[in-house]
C-alpha cells in the first residue's frame, strides 16, 4: 500500500472513530437533559412527553447508529441501560395514555426496537446484552427501570461510563434499604418478586438473599429469617 493511501485510511478510520465518540457522548448529554426534565421523584411526566415528543424522538434517532465496544465495559453498559429506559419511554409515550405496561401487547417481548443497530426487544437488552454479557452484575436489577410501580424508581440522570460504578452501588442501596421495597413482615423479609423471577443473580457463589441484601443495608437482617415475595405493582410510574 501506498504511503498516501495508507495516511487516507487512517485518517478515515480516526474521522469515523471521532464520530462514534462524539455520537456516544451526544447520546449520554442529551439523554441526561431529557431525563433531568421530564422525570421528577421516580416519576416520569409521559404527558408532557407526549405533547411535544421531538427531544425523545431525536435522541432516539441518534441512538440507532451508534455502536459501543463490549470490550469497553462502562461505556457499554452505560449506552445499554439508558437505551432500555428510553426505549421503555418511547414505548409508553406511543400508546399513552395506558395505566400499566402490561396493557401494550408484546411490550417487552415481541416488539423490537432500533436501537445501537440493532432491531431488539426490552427483554433481550436486559437478558443477552446485559445480563448475558456480565452474568456477574445484579445490580443491573436496579437501574433498568420497567415503567411500573414495582421496579426500583427511575433516576432523574443518564448513567455515565466515568460514574457507572457509583451510580450503580447508589441505586442498589437506595433500594435496598427502602422499607416500601424491601418488607419486614413478623419473622420474614418480604422481597420484590425481581428477587423471585431473577434469583440465580443474587445468590451466585452461595450466597443467600438476605445475604446479596445485606451487603447494601445499613441495618442488616438476621440471616436466619425466612424470605417470602410480594406481588409486583405495575401500575404505570407516572406523575400525576
Amino acid at each position: 500500500m501506498k504511503a498516501n493511501t495508507l495516511i487516507a485510511v487512517l485518517l478515515l478510520n480516526l474521522t469515523f472513530q471521532w464520530g462514534v465518540s462524539q455520537g456516544v457522548e451526544d447520546f449520554f448529554k442529551r439523554t441526561d437533559t431529557f431525563l433531568n426534565t421530564y422525570v421528577k421523584n421516580g416519576l416520569v411526566n409521559y404527558k408532557a412527553i407526549k405533547e411535544n415528543p421531538s427531544e425523545l424522538n431525536g435522541i432516539l434517532d441518534l441512538a440507532k447508529g451508534i455502536t459501543v465496544s463490549k470490550d469497553d465495559t462502562k461505556a457499554y453498559q452505560a449506552f445499554w441501560i439508558n437505551g432500555y429506559n428510553i426505549q421503555v419511554i418511547k414505548g409508553i409515550v406511543d400508546n399513552y395514555p395506558v395505566k400499566s405496561p402490561l396493557d401494550i401487547n408484546g411490550f417487552f417481548d415481541k416488539t423490537k426496537r432500533d436501537i445501537g443497530g440493532k432491531e431488539i426487544t426490552l427483554n433481550d437488552i436486559e437478558n443477552k446484552l446485559l445480563r448475558g454479557n456480565f452474568p456477574s452484575e445484579a445490580r443491573f436489577h436496579f437501574v433498568l427501570v420497567c415503567a411500573g410501580l414495582g421496579c426500583p424508581p427511575i433516576i432523574n440522570e443518564a448513567y455515565a461510563p466515568e460514574r457507572l460504578e457509583e451510580q450503580l452501588q447508589q441505586q442498589t442501596a437506595l433500594a435496598l434499604n427502602n422499607s416500601s421495597f424491601i418488607r419486614t413482615k413478623g419473622k420474614k423479609v418480604l422481597l420484590s418478586q425481581i428477587f423471585e423471577w431473577y434469583k440465580t443473580d443474587f445468590t451466585q457463589g452461595g450466597t443467600t438473599e438476605i445475604e446479596y441484601v445485606n451487603q447494601y443495608r445499613k441495618e442488616k437482617f438476621d440471616t436466619k429469617l425466612k424470605v417470602g415475595y410480594y406481588p409486583y405493582d405495575w401500575t404505570l410510574n407516572e406523575t400525576k
